[in-house]
């Protein structure tokens, strides 16, 4: 170190005297000795301990990249070359372990919550709402005299409003127990950030989606902090200046919205109105078409405003649900699929799609799709794109290696070709699978495969079946494959991810969505063009269930005050006039396929796409109804129409992603996964009763 500042010096000097000449030189240079003196200090290069406690979306252990401000706080710390590790405890034991040495810190602190005695604060980071939650039975009270409010323990919330002074606060140790008690009567309110409780309710309490109201406690979101012990006042004073140095420098060059915005926090900044349409959707290519096309609806439509959250497709599904389970109402136009349409409509969360226009010509859009998006004969959405799932390969390693294809593979024989075609001295994988953990990512596949060796989800008495035979079966394949054959660091690769993999040459096979044939087979996005082969979806022992139906589609939440605004663009962005548009702008096999008898009709796709009447097959074969060669009381091939699914499906999905990673084993993971689904047919259930 002492070797590199005196380089350092030396080279500051020289710069100095060769360009001293100006003053405007002088000003550029003292920026350069400035930094170069940072990145002297001894402070740089360590790996700083901190405490958490969970505090999702903001903090946790199973989040990507640790949760929001995990990553804020981290992208801080890389300015001055720094890294962080994370302890995770319960928020009172966090607080509580400030006499131990080992660790720096704590975050996330809330602002005027800690005595600045004990703690040095880092500049403010994003904040958070806070607010009180309450059942939608209860009225707003005018007074909190008396009121039971419930807090977390150790999180000191109870001392942040003046206005709860003579309320009753009642302290526990877990979040999801406030949630409990505060449903059965126990509290009045509970004291929470709006995020934090409603992807709670979303993840682990699907049952209170719907039934409770957020209230805000304040107009203004209160500051959150990374809390320094202080330990040794000069090394602490160091790392907190490099910190609140770093955080500066992302905040300025934009990437703190940019974290915030990639897990669905960024607030919109304009005043919602009836003529502003704020639009959620999913990050895939055919999705930001709409997107970039918007400008024409725009051009006929002067007086609309349109505001965009485009996500990836985890967030964007969390980011809905969560606004659901509070009441939120932040959106005008949302992009659901088949699971959603249904059932968030039986609940009456959506607006239902009337009056449309003559010349929207209903009667095109294929039956299968528009039953999944109608309930009681009414529709709730109108589809965008739709999709079945398939078998892509690489016809010249096929060659090759003297391969043949069957019309429709057994996963056994997709196996014995994984195995052959594995080359990772060449950059080829055997095989390219969603491992990234979320129902409607691992799982989706995952259901898929277990339905092809004969299994489902629950018996007929909605018993969970995730510790049968065919789920070991089918799940075992899956980690085999993927550990054996399939890309480094899998856990992170959704749909997207394995799309460009497979586009740039680096797949031997692929199964997923029918949707990807667009880009795989179009020359400008796709080094493999003229070298992909498909096939139908791998089966086992049966082909009921192997592969899925999806529909992506449009649709407007209950909530929406922008109703009449909202329907007519999702006229305009489904309509035959958009697809034709966005062959006009790009080329015929990139439109939004499988909703539309007259797309698959249309002699110009016919032609640009090869795919095609087998795709338009194979969407209209797959049933959500006979979704398992087993009778089952759901419908839903990679999904199940209950609401608890989600929170199932995302619980099993990161299970399984451990099993992957080898920090666990098969057998513990669906054991875990089993429990966890009885445990939440059984909460739903019990409160079924209660509320009857």
């Amino acid at each position: 170190m002492q070797k590199i500042s005196r380089l350092n010096a030396h080279l500051g000097l020289f710069i100095l005297g060769k360009y001293m000449k100006s003053s405007s030189h002088f000003i550029f240079l003292s920026y350069i000795i400035f930094f170069l003196s940072i990145f002297t200090q001894k402070v740089y290069g360590k790996e700083l301990n901190f405490a958490s406690y969970e505090m999702e979306p903001y903090v946790g252990a199973s989040l990507e990249q640790q949760g929001a401000i995990a990553e804020i706080i981290a992208s801080a710390f890389t300015q001055s070359n720094n890294k962080i590790k994370i302890s995770y405890f319960p928020a009172a034991r966090a607080k509580s372990i400030k006499n131990n040495k080992k660790y720096l810190g704590i975050f996330p602190v809330i602002e005027n919550t800690v005595s600045i005695e004990n703690y040095a604060l880092s500049d403010p980071l994003p904040g958070i709402q806070l607010g009180l939650l309450k059942k939608k039975s209860n009225t707003a009270f005018k007074s909190y005299d008396s009121k039971h409010i419930g807090v977390l323990r150790g999180t000191t919330f109870k001392v942040v409003k003046s206005e709860f002074k003579n309320a009753i606060m009642v302290e526990v140790n877990s979040l999801e127990q406030l949630l409990k008690m505060l449903d059965v009567g126990r509290l009045d309110y509970v004291l929470i950030d709006k995020h934090t409780a409603s992807d709670l309710i979303v993840k682990t309490l699907p049952y209170l989606i719907g039934q409770l109201d957020f209230v805000p406690a304040s107009s203004d979101y209160l500051s959150v902090h990374l809390a320094f012990y202080k330990h040794n006042a000069s090394e602490t004073e160091k790392i907190l200046a490099a910190f609140n140095q770093g955080l500066k420098h992302i905040s300025a060059t934009g990437l703190v919205n940019k974290i915030l915005y990639k897990h669905g926090l960024l607030a919109f900044e304009s005043q919602h109105d009836k003529n502003t349409i704020r639009i959620a959707t999913v990050d895939n290519k055919e999705l930001l078409m709409m997107k970039e096309l918007s400008h024409q609806y725009l051009a006929h439509h002067p007086n609309i405003k349109l505001e965009w959250r485009v996500l990836d497709e985890s967030v964007l599904r969390l980011r809905l649900m969560s606004d659901l389970a509070v009441s939120g109402g932040e959106f005008d136009i949302i992009t659901i699929g088949a699971y959603e349409a249904m059932l968030w409509a039986e609940k009456g969360w959506l607006h239902p799609i009337k009056d449309l226009k003559h010349d929207y010509e209903v009667s095109d859009i294929i039956s299968s799709i528009k039953d999944d998006l109608s309930y009681k004969n009414t529709l709730y959405a109108l589809p965008f794109y739709a999709e079945s799932s398939m078998t892509y390969y690489r016809k010249d390693l096929f060659e090759a290696a003297k391969i043949n294809m069957p019309s429709q593979p057994t996963w056994s024989q997709i196996y014995a070709m994984a195995k052959k075609l594995n080359n990772k001295s060449k950059g080829i994988n055997g095989i390219c699978l969603r491992g990234k953990p979320a129902w409607g990512e691992n799982i989706a596949l995952i259901a898929t495969i277990v339905n092809g060796y004969g299994g489902k989800w629950f018996n007929q008495g909605w018993q969970p079946q995730l510790t049968s035979k065919e789920w070991q079966a089918g799940v075992s394949l899956y980690i085999d494959l993927m550990q054996k054959y399939g890309p480094i660091n899998a856990q992170t690769l959704g749909y997207q991810e394995n799309l460009e993999l497979f586009s740039q040459g680096k797949c031997a096979i692929w199964v997923d969505a029918t949707v990807a044939a667009g880009t795989l087979f179009n020359p400008k996005n796709s080094t493999v063009h003229d070298k992909t082969g498909f096939a139908a979806a791998p089966y086992e022992v049966t082909a009921e269930g192997a592969s899925w139906q999806w529909t992506w589609a449009l649709a407007i939440p209950a909530s929406s005050s922008s109703y009449d605004n909202a329907q007519n663009f999702i006229e305009w962005a489904t309509s035959k006039k958009y697809i034709n548009e966005v062959a006009k702008q790009s080329n015929w096999i990139s439109i939004p396929p499988g909703t539309r008898y007259s797309t698959y009709k249309n002699p110009h796709y016919k032609n640009s796409a090869p795919f095609s009447d087998f795709v338009f097959h194979e969407i209209v074969r797959a049933s959500t109804v006979n979704s398992s060669s087993k009778n089952s009381p759901y419908q839903g091939i990679q999904f199940v129409n209950i609401p608890e699914f989600p929170a199932i499906g995302n619980y099993l999905g990161l299970q399984i992603c451990k099993v992957l990673l080898k920090k666990k084993n098969l057998i513990e993971a669906l054991i875990e996964s089993q429990e966890f689904a009885e445990m939440q047919l059984k909460l739903s259930n019990n409160r079924s009763k209660t509320s009857s």
